[in-house]
């Protein structure tokens, strides 16, 4: 199997091989596939490899608004680099506004996702150390996330005004019910603070500068309990949906509006870690999900 595949990639007395396509051809083709499979093709021979650094493949991989990413990043870092180079260091963590929020390109699609810390956003009485504490930890992608012990008005809203390349985005809070922490090499998480998510729903809501909007509920707890395992929402971190939002055009760009309420005072809630909100085309969420993309 490996020699025929060695004998298709070089000439042969017997007929032309994979060696003897002319770049140009090949090019044609690898604008039709993966960022990935083009890396793994270059290894072919000379013309593949030569195909796959072409900068015209790579600016079809590229999104439409990708020099607005660049402009986040000094200008040293990439006058002077390929567009293979520009979609790689793309596809690695753009951190702006304070290090609080991140921009990359999916490495598989090449669109827009992003993140927000919850340092990024405004919750209500964070400043208070009887509510609310920072904990630092590697499960976040920021490394600190806010841990709710008791509070009775919930309320967290972030906003992000950026030229989103067209798409339609999902917006998400990543939150966890419990605190968690390592002990001995393990992973063990504590739920002694956490109550009331399971009387009533938290309300997650949308807005966008060209008037789209979106609603949704959901109790963040079981109301009802497996006596042996608990609620399965506990212990883990959960990404909640708020709704959708698309964009037709980069310019002007788009103002992002989203927000979490729980603001019944009847009864206090707390024992919940707020780590960020995810934006990200929709149904690149939906691979996400099913385990296809990280």
């Amino acid at each position: 199997m490996g020699a025929s595949l060695s004998n298709l990639t070089e000439s042969s007395a017997v007929g032309p091989g994979l060696g003897d396509i002319p770049e140009n051809c090949v090019a044609c083709v690898f604008t039709y596939l993966t960022p990935p499979e083009i890396c793994n093709l270059a290894r072919l021979n000379r013309a593949f490899r030569g195909a796959a650094s072409s900068d015209a493949v790579w600016e079809m991989k590229l999104p439409p608004n990708y020099q607005d990413l660049l402009d986040l990043i000094p200008r040293e870092r990439h006058h002077h680099l390929s567009k293979k180079d520009i979609f790689i260091l793309l596809s690695r963590p753009v951190a702006f506004d304070d290090d609080n929020k991140e921009v990359w390109l999916d490495r598989v699609t090449g669109r827009v996702c992003m993140s927000i810390s919850a340092k990024g956003m405004t919750i209500t009485g964070i400043e208070d150390r009887r509510y609310w504490n920072w904990l630092h930890t590697e499960e976040s992608r920021f490394h600190d996330v806010a841990y709710l012990q008791q509070i009775w008005w919930f309320e967290v809203d972030g906003a992000i005004k950026f030229p989103f390349a067209p798409d339609i985005y999902t917006v998400s809070f990543r939150l966890h019910l419990g605190r968690f922490a390592k002990r001995l090499g393990r992973r063990v998480c504590n739920f002694e603070h956490t109550h009331g998510w399971d009387i009533k729903p938290v309300k997650f809501e949308l807005f966008t500068s060209d008037d789209q909007q979106a609603l949704s509920e959901c109790f963040l707890d079981e109301t009802e309990q497996d006596e042996v395992n608990g609620s399965h929402k506990r212990g883990c971190w959960i990404q909640y949906k708020v709704g959708e939002f698309a964009v037709t055009e980069s310019q002007p760009a788009t103002e992002v509006r989203f927000s979490m309420k729980q603001i019944d005072c009847t009864h206090s809630k707390g024992g919940l870690c707020v780590d960020s909100v995810y934006i990200i085309p929709s149904n690149l969420k939906e691979r996400k999900r099913k385990g296809v993309l990280k």
